[in-house]
C-alpha cells in the first residue's frame, strides 16, 4: 500500500488562500491610470451660473442691436414725415405770399383808380398832357384829323391850346360818350384810342390782372 503522505519538497509552489474583500472592485483600476473626478454641487453652481452670465449677456447684446436698429427706422421715418411738413409749410407760406401779394395789388390798383377820378375831377387840365400826347404820336397829315373830348374837356382844351392844335391842323369836337380825362385822335386811316378805360386796361394788363376802369 502506498503512501499518501506527501513530502515537503514534492509540494507545489503556492499561496495560502484568504477570503477577498467585498470593498475591492472586480474592475480594479491598472496601475497609473487616473480615477474620474465627478463634479461637486458648488462647481455645478459656478457652471450654471457662467452659463446664465453669458447667456444674459448675449441676450443684451442682441436685444440692444436690434433695439438700436428698431429705433434708427423710427427716425428714419419721423425725420422724412418732419422733412415732408417743412416742404408743405414752405409750399404754403409760398402760397400765403403769392395771395398777399395779389392782394396788395389788387388794393393798390383800386386806390389809384379812386386817386385818378379825384385828380380829374380836381385838375380838370391833366387832360392836356394826354391831348399833346395823342397828337404828336398821330400827326395830322391827313384831313379831316380830329380830336375827341368830353365836352367839358373839349371846352377846356380849346381855351388853353386850342391855337396850338389848329396850327398842327387838329379840329377838336365834342363827344359826351367819353368820361373827362380821355381823347381819341382820329385822321382817315388811323385811330388812337386814349380814353381812360383803354389806358386803365393796358396798364393793368401789365400788371397781370384784368381791371376795369368803371368797376365799382
Amino acid at each position: 500500500m502506498s503512501s499518501c503522505v506527501i513530502r515537503k519538497e514534492d509540494q507545489p509552489a503556492c499561496q495560502p488562500w484568504e477570503m477577498a474583500s467585498f470593498e475591492s472592485s472586480p474592475h480594479a483600476h491598472r496601475k497609473g491610470e487616473s480615477a474620474v473626478k465627478l463634479p461637486t454641487i458648488d462647481e455645478i453652481t459656478a457652471i450654471q451660473e457662467q452659463a446664465r452670465q453669458e447667456g444674459y449677456a448675449m441676450g443684451h447684446s442682441e436685444g440692444h442691436a436690434a433695439g438700436l436698429a428698431e429705433g434708427c427706422a423710427l427716425a428714419a421715418v419721423e425725420t422724412a414725415r418732419l422733412c415732408s411738413l417743412a416742404d408743405s409749410f414752405a409750399a404754403e407760406l409760398d402760397r400765403a405770399d403769392e395771395t398777399i401779394s395779389q392782394q396788395v395789388l389788387d388794393l393798390a390798383i383800386d386806390l389809384a383808380r379812386a386817386v385818378v377820378k379825384s385828380a380829374l375831377t380836381i385838375h380838370p387840365e391833366l387832360v392836356l398832357p394826354i391831348v399833346k400826347e395823342a397828337a404828336r404820336y398821330l400827326p395830322a397829315l391827313q384831313q379831316p384829323a380830329l380830336l375827341s373830348l368830353n365836352p367839358t374837356d373839349a371846352h377846356l382844351v380849346q381855351s388853353r391850346i386850342g391855337d396850338e392844335l389848329t396850327k398842327l391842323g387838329w379840329q377838336i369836337t365834342d363827344d359826351p360818350a367819353l368820361e373827362p380825362g380821355s381823347c381819341r385822335a382820329e385822321t382817315p386811316n388811323n385811330q388812337i384810342d386814349s380814353s381812360l378805360s383803354t389806358r386803365w386796361q393796358r396798364l393793368t394788363a401789365a400788371l397781370g390782372k384784368d381791371s376795369k376802369w368803371l368797376a365799382d
